[in-house]
């Protein structure tokens, strides 16, 4: 055998050796791939590149300066409260202990082993294509800066979707309450997000969606099998809804489509991803990447009242500060 040929033959019996050793996805009783448990989102990367990183592949010093900031931002800005030092102990509590947000995995999410910049892998500076139309939307439904009544506070501080939008879809991840469970049927799947406690129902036995005067808030989600691969679209979201990140979010236009793919790539990964296709708020369409890891569990409530007990006094504050505006000269 010559020397090429016992070098071909070499490298085929590692292959096929490879391929041997290889994941096999496991299979619910149904035979569909199965991506039951419980998971997590949390990281350091966000939906849209910052600055300081100049690709998609971050390096050892780029994610040091990421962690630096967020450190500094998280401590001070969302952290810091007022203590009365002469305050006795508060009582002893057996509730489930809640998530601080510098408890979240304080690293850049790996894929395929490269530490990643933004969750956006197109267009290739991880922002957002905004149009001018998609900048004022986004703009407007976030900022939450009208007191009429209730129904023009954001929906997240209603309590009506997750902070962080964990929930989606796309499913961000949140700081914390990061967890998600996946339950399956033979003709739906169930995502729970531990988040303000929201299920998802995405039916695989109907691709038709409702006519477009039904938006619910997570919008209207059908699914498939493309081999080992769910794929969800989703269309018909609410007019207030808006996906949010710390690194800017987006709102979505009436004709908006989303398309995210589940795949379970090894015992420990869950490879999503997402496209979305909306030509009225963005110049072009674009795709994004997240792996999700296991949790350990369960998934506590999330005791997040829908209506938020605070809105009275949000509301009432407003009204005293116009009043007093009023009598001012």
């Amino acid at each position: 055998m010559s020397r090429l040929a016992a070098i071909a033959l070499a490298a085929l019996m590692a292959a096929a050796g490879a391929h041997a050793e290889g994941y096999k996805v496991p299979r619910t009783r149904f035979g569909q791939p199965d991506l039951q448990g419980i998971w997590t989102n949390t990281s350091l990367t966000w939906l849209q590149r910052p600055p300081i990183f100049k690709g998609l592949v971050a390096t050892e010093a780029e994610e040091a300066m990421m962690l630096a900031g967020f450190r500094k931002m998280a401590g001070p800005a969302l952290l810091e409260t007022h203590i009365d030092p002469n305050a006795p102990a508060p009582p002893e509590v057996k509730d489930a202990p809640q998530a601080d947000i510098l408890e979240m995995d304080l690293s850049l999410a790996r894929i395929d082993g490269q530490k990643r910049s933004s969750w956006i892998v197109e267009p290739a500076d991880g922002r957002l294509p905004f149009t001018d139309a998609g900048k004022k939307a986004a703009r407007e439904a976030s900022r939450g800066d009208r007191y009429d009544g209730p129904e023009v506070r954001p929906v997240e501080e209603r309590c009506l979707v997750a902070i962080g939008s964990t929930e989606g879809p796309p499913m961000m991840n949140g700081g914390f309450n990061g967890h998600i469970q996946i339950v399956q049927a033979k003709d739906h799947v169930a995502i729970e997000v531990e988040m303000n406690h929201d299920v998802r129902i995405i039916r695989l036995n109907d691709r038709t969606h409702p006519p477009a005067s039904v938006r619910p808030w997570m919008g209207d989600s059908v699914g498939w099998w493309e081999g080992d691969t769910l794929v969800v679209e989703t269309t018909n979201f609410h007019p207030r809804t808006y996906i949010g990140s710390l690194t800017g979010g987006f709102a979505y236009s009436p004709s908006a489509k989303l398309i995210e793919r589940f795949t379970r790539k090894a015992k420990d990964v869950i490879f999503y991803e997402f496209s979305i296709d909306d030509p009225e708020y963005f110049k072009t369409p674009w795709r994004a990447e997240m792996p999700w890891r296991p949790a350990k569990g369960p998934i506590y409530e999330y005791a997040c009242h829908e209506g938020n007990y605070s809105l009275p006094n949000i509301l009432a504050g407003a009204r005293f500060e116009e009043q007093a505006a009023k009598k001012t000269p």
